[in-house]
């Protein structure tokens, strides 16, 4: 049975963003979610953080780029994406989603 998925070329990826995303992460050496915990791990992704689903704008748009380690674009990122939740939590053990029902204030 053939698949019917277009090339990574066809959906942007091309060498046009192969030059990009060398200069991004030459810019952006550390993963962004290792660093809003404290830990430094190399970047070796660009993620779109809004999923441009086709939009060129979105696709391009730097503001819409971080730098991401490869485990946490193809585990966390992809997770959030699906479920709408942030995983994990910092060192007290308090969920770090602002939307965890945790978070959220407790009725009287």
């Amino acid at each position: 049975m053939k698949h019917s998925r277009i090339s990574a070329t066809q959906r942007g990826y091309g060498s046009r963003w192969q030059r990009y995303r060398e200069r991004f992460l030459k810019a952006n050496p550390l993963c962004a979610m290792h660093l809003s915990f404290g830990k430094t791990v190399a970047s070796e992704v660009v993620d779109h953080i809004e999923p441009h689903k086709g939009s060129h704008r979105l696709f391009w748009n730097p503001k819409n780029h971080q730098a991401l380690c490869k485990q946490c674009h193809d585990t966390h990122k992809q997770r959030l994406e699906k479920s709408g939740v942030v995983l994990g939590c910092d060192e007290r053990g308090i969920p770090i989603d602002p939307n965890h029902h945790w978070s959220k204030p407790r009725g009287v």
